[in-house]
């Protein structure tokens, strides 16, 4: 009894000063200790991604890859992969383990080594939002206290959750929902039960023992866990055997981007370090929709990239990269070490030339495998001399090729051919026409090449593309369709250059008095300066900044009437959308909606739309908004897409919204409640008129059948698209430096551009090829050549299978027969007269003369000043 008694005593006196011990270090550490009520709110460091409109990831940025996942959305089996590997009483115990302590206290005494084994998922939890991983008893005794109170605050599911989503399993990969598709590929409900095995033994060293670095350590350790599940019996003997056995199908996978749309992430990527700052932006776990159309975005990428392809293969082939060898040939091993170390881009890829036959060539690819270069693929590559100068055809594949040369091949669609990287440039852009929300962006041939965008950054001679714009500013003023201008040699020379600036057309052609439509349609210079003239300089510069050219950009001086303004294919893009739209200016935009990392809408668009309140058209109040909302409709892109931070729970889903309508009278009406309305700067008369006029530019005029009919610049895009709602315009500037191709139709408009970096270097011309095919281009590189064919190709995917749309015109149209060469109204009905659209007022009153002289018609005396 007396050493019962002192035994008591003693367990007693330890009790009391093992619970004193554990009060004051309680005390000890409370002051210390953090608020694990924030775990509730917790921020997981999660990257910013960007979406195309119909949720096409675009990019993804940030230093860890994170998919944060819900609980009840993580499989059952994976769960239990985790717990039997790591903590197998956890919705037992209390936040720590008892057993486990006593074990790791157990190994101390016995070996002297400290034990990480005791700790429960709550303690590693505990320690991976608060402390540091240092192994000292007072973290220990800090970690086992917060995981007391972490289990008063949170849920045994919420803890896991914490768990699951944040720890550090290899290869910047953070949480189950990454592992999974870093190391698979996979969602977390395709994974198989040795894949979830693998992703759960991860946590003992995820960088070492990970199935890519380390296959052989991670199965044995992919098997432990699966023998803890099978001792759980979570798992069957048979399906424990099946496992084991199953072969490491592990590699790494990057981000699964579903569309590659480099330079419209790179915008919306700046748009969020601007706006959030850099460390935000890349761990908030911010989703940014952007409005591209993933559809539409690789029908403008293959567009331009074929164009540019086709532009580069004309003017002739620049040679092999290097000779890799002349007499005795590298071994297989030797060939794919070399190849290897050179980049591919856009499909275009290295290879080495083996042997060449008469009219075709084996090479070998990077992987080693071989291939033959068909005739087909060759016979393009004439020698390249100058832009301007070809070599001739060649006739053997020895003509272009040696055995032992570097080369780029690329696979063009149909077959492989000799290719080589482009030097030349080019860019797209596409836009809504009724609230500018960007369609379509590509801002080079290769994002890999160059960084720069040209569609935002690049300011390039608009040329022959102005101009609509500067026929717009006299058809607001008195002009007609058919109003007759003087389409000869201008003898009065503009001297605000400081030197006497005589225009001439291109090619250098005069055709006598012409009428309006057809002077646009075929881009006559001289009618477009004596447009200026008419219309007067200092006006027509105020009419083209409404169009949204920067008015610093604006030379004050006629060259303008010919596009010697520098600006860029958005500043494009967006003028042309007024003549799309019925005459207003909508600002471009290019991000929809952002959420933050629990998918709340943090910012949604509010774009100007191109319409007219249905209520109250006429409340001066609302055209004062209207006026301060669009004196510069670059504003809010320039201003970090100011439009966007409008309170979420007053900004509704854009397309949910609106809702067009055509009344009887073919007015657009848009129907919508807290709308922006765009500013609108020209008629709906005036818009239709050059809609029309833009349309000619495509399909010409007269009747050829009488020896009347006439191209207008843009007819190739007529062979190919074959609808009638399409308008556009062709543009080249002096010494075809700068070509474009702008046009519409009542859905989308798109404009291409292409030039080469360097503003000095010309684009050359290219000669006939004999061996070339029948439709090939030759001559003087120009827009309707260079930039038409890129927008032709985009335009005929985009609207393919689309209802053509027939224009209706608005009220106050009328349409009158006039003879084509006076534009005079007449009773003839032959080919020698047409309808003509005139704004009600406008149209011709006199009737011409069925006999009249031809001095009658033009007189072209020094008096230029008589002919519009």
């Amino acid at each position: 009894m007396k050493w019962f008694k002192r035994i008591l005593i003693a367990v007693f006196s330890l009790a009391l000063l093992g619970i004193a011990a554990i009060t004051a270090a309680y005390f000890y550490v409370l002051p210390e200790l953090p608020d694990v009520n924030s775990l509730k709110t917790v921020q997981l460091q999660t990257p910013l991604r960007i979406y195309s409109s119909d949720g096409k990831l675009i990019s993804q940025f940030g230093e860890k890859r994170r998919i944060p996942v819900e609980y009840k959305d993580v499989p059952p089996q994976l769960i239990n992969a985790v717990l039997d590997t790591e903590d197998a009483r956890f919705f037992e115990h209390k936040g720590i383990d008892p057993i486990g302590i006593v074990r790791a206290a157990t190994i101390l005494i016995t070996t002297g080594k400290k034990s990480q084994g005791a700790s429960t998922i709550t303690q590693q939890v505990a320690r991976g939002f608060f402390l540091s991983n240092e192994k000292t008893y007072i973290r220990k005794i800090k970690e086992i206290f917060l995981a007391l109170k972490i289990e008063k605050a949170l849920t045994k599911e919420e803890i896991l959750e914490l768990y699951l989503n944040r720890s550090f399993l290899g290869n910047r990969a953070y949480g189950v929902g990454a592992a999974a598709q870093v190391y698979y590929g996979k969602y977390l409900n395709e994974l198989t039960l040795p894949e979830m095995a693998m992703i759960a033994g991860l946590p003992q060293a995820p960088s070492a023992a990970n199935p890519i670095r380390n296959p052989t350590r991670a199965i044995a350790r992919r098997n432990w866990v699966l023998s803890r599940m099978l001792e759980k019996r979570n798992i069957t003997e048979a399906e424990y055997q099946q496992a084991i056995n199953a072969p490491v199908t592990a590699k790494y996978h990057g981000a699964e981007i579903d569309l590659y749309a480099p330079y419209i992430s790179e915008m919306a990527r700046d748009y969020m370090i601007q706006k959030y700052g850099e460390e935000a932006a890349y761990t908030n776990g911010y989703n940014v929709y952007t409005t591209i159309s993933s559809e539409l975005q690789l029908m403008a990428q293959d567009a331009l990239r074929n164009n540019v392809f086709n532009y580069d293969q004309r003017h002739g082939y620049r040679g092999p990269i290097k000779q890799l060898w002349t007499d005795t040939p590298l071994n297989q091993d030797d060939i794919i070490t070399v190849l290897a170390k050179v980049t591919p881009m856009q499909g275009i890829v290295p290879a080495a030339v083996l042997d060449v036959a008469e009219q075709q060539a084996t090479v070998m690819l990077t992987d080693g495998s071989k291939m033959t270069l068909e005739w087909p693929g060759l016979k393009w590559a004439r020698k390249y001399i100058t832009d301007k100068r070809q070599g001739l055809p060649p006739k053997l594949a020895s003509d272009i090729l040696q055995t032992g040369q570097q080369v780029w091949v690329r696979h063009n669609g149909e077959f492989w051919q000799l290719s080589q990287i482009p030097e030349v440039s080019s860019a797209t852009v596409s836009l809504d026409p009724f609230d500018g929300a960007i369609r379509t962006l590509v801002g080079g041939f290769s994002f890999s090449q160059s960084q720069f965008n040209r569609v935002t950054q690049a300011k390039r001679q608009l040329g022959s593309n102005i101009k609509p714009f500067i026929y717009a500013t006299t058809l607001e003023q008195d002009w007609t369709l058919a109003t007759i201008i003087n389409n000869a040699p201008i003898n009065k020379p503009d001297t605000r250059q400081g030197t006497a600036w005589r225009p001439k057309n291109s090619p250098d052609i005069y055709g006598g008095p012409t009428r309006l439509r057809v002077g646009l349609a075929q881009s006559i210079n001289v009618m477009s300066v004596r447009a200026l003239r008419h219309a007067g300089l200092d006006n027509t510069i105020n009419e083209l900044v409404k169009f949204g050219f920067d008015a610093g950009d604006l030379p004050r001086n006629e060259s303008l009437a010919l596009g010697s303004p520098s600006v860029t294919p958005l500043q494009v893009a967006t003028a042309f959308n007024v003549f799309a739209n019925g005459g207003y200016l909508v600002e471009p935009y290019f991000i929809d909606h952002i959420t933050d990392g629990y998918d709340n809408v943090i910012e949604q668009a509010s774009p100007t739309l191109a319409c007219s309140p249905s209520d109250n058209e006429e409340d001066p109040s609302n055209h004062d908004q209207q006026d301060s909302l669009n004196d510069d409709p670059f504003a809010a892109m320039n201003d970090e897409l100011a439009q966007l931070s409008a309170p979420k729970d007053t900004q509704a889903d854009v397309a949910a919204q609106l809702d067009y309508t055509h009344e009887e009278e073919g007015e657009l009406i848009c129907n919508r409640q807290n709308a922006r309305y765009a500013k609108q700067i020209i008629s709906e008369q005036t818009a239709f008129l050059i809609t029309d006029a833009l349309k000619s530019v495509i399909w010409g005029g007269g009747d050829w059948s009488k020896g009347t009919g006439w191209n207008g610049t843009a007819w190739r895009a007529s062979k190919l698209i074959k609808r009638h709602d399409i308008a556009g315009k062709t543009g080249t500037t002096n010494e075809s430096r700068d070509t474009w191709f702008s046009g519409f139709n009542p859905t989308l408009t798109s404009t291409f551009w292409v030039g080469f970096d360097d503003h000095g270097r010309q684009l050359g011309r290219t000669s006939w090829m004999a061996n070339g095919a029948p439709d090939q281009i030759s001559g003087t590189e120009a827009g309707a050549k260079t930039a038409g064919p890129g927008w032709n190709d985009f335009m005929n995917q985009a609207l393919k299978g689309t209802p053509e749309i027939i224009a209706e015109p608005p009220k106050g149209i009328v349409t009158v027969r006039i003879d084509l060469e006076t534009g005079k109204l007449t009773r003839r009905t032959d080919h020698t007269t047409a309808f003509e659209y005139f704004v009600e007022g406008t149209e011709p009153k006199e009737y011409v003369r069925e006999i009249q002289e031809a001095d009658e018609i033009f007189i072209d005396n020094s008096a230029e000043d008589l002919f519009q």
